[in-house]
């Protein structure tokens, strides 16, 4: 981001992610930081400022931190929060028979990038700052109060990346519908004229061959679907007899929430062209 405040948001977002896709609560976070000694100071200001007031949206306090010199700025929290025993969500609790749920859309990885290529539209870069300032709290409460067990956020390794991993600790498939699955407007157009972060490239590498996906799917359909996000949204597994009301109770909180897929018998991902009842 050029922006030092948004800079500062979206780090402590992306950060105090990995408390609420666990169901717990942040309650306090440290500062770590590197910063080269000729940025001006008004920038760290900033970049503290913005993390800070997200810090405190979240009902947190920053209580210290670490900062050190480096030649590129560098910018993260330590953040601490707590559950409440029998109400934490895992990467083991995805259950056959379940909806998967998303509450933020993907290819904020490419958009970034066509930003550090000055290529991105202001309409487009608004979006995606929106929803990556965006905290994942109210996702977490609204899970855990209907029973969810299973979650995962979607940050470095993509939907498919940590998707992967939440099959493999819940010992079963996870089944996307690719239609289904909501994509920041202009990600596609920008994955097809190569503006693909390094991360997003390594991730599909990796996973691949323990991914299925449908032959209709094009290549930059692929790209977003290993899309390394920053501070994405959770995917979440919904018991299918608590959908209805989970859903209900979204739409009544004005939370985006999107039923992209369902939780099988077997091992691995896949990716269908064909709606996933």
């Amino acid at each position: 981001m050029d922006d030092p405040f948004e800079f500062g948001a979206i780090a402590a977002a992306n950060a105090l992610s990995d408390v609420y896709a666990m169901g717990g609560t942040p309650f306090l976070a440290l500062n770590i930081a590197a910063f080269p000694a000729n940025l001006p100071v008004e920038v760290l200001a900033m970049i503290l400022r913005g993390a800070g007031e997200k810090v405190r949206e979240a009902g947190a306090v920053i209580v210290g931190g670490h900062t050190i010199k480096d030649v590129e700025p560098k910018f993260g929290l330590v953040a601490v929060g707590m559950v409440s025993t029998g109400e934490t969500l895992t990467k083991a609790g995805f259950k056959p028979g379940d909806k998967l749920v998303l509450t933020k859309p993907i290819g904020s990885g490419i958009l970034t990038t066509a930003l550090k290529n000055g290529q991105l539209e202001p309409a487009h870069l608004k979006e995606v700052v929106s929803w990556m300032s965006r905290l994942n709290g109210p996702a977490s409460e609204l899970a855990r109060k209907h029973a969810v067990r299973g979650a995962t956020d979607i940050t470095g390794f993509g939907l498919l990346g940590h998707a992967l991993e939440a099959a493999d600790a819940s010992l079963a498939r996870l089944h996307f519908s690719y239609d289904s699955i909501p994509r920041y407007a202009g990600a596609e157009h920008h994955a097809v004229y190569g503006s693909i972060p390094g991360g997003s490239a390594d991730n599909q590498l990796l996973f691949a061959e323990r991914v299925k996906i449908d032959d209709a799917i094009d290549p930059a359909g692929r790209t977003l679907l290993y899309d390394a996000q920053t501070s994405g949204g959770l995917l979440l597994s919904v018991p299918g007899k608590q959908l209805p009301a989970f859903m209900r109770s979204a739409a009544a909180e004005n939370m985006a929430a999107w039923i992209v897929g369902r939780v099988e018998e077997g091992q691995g991902v896949q990716v269908s062209r064909d709606a996933v009842g």
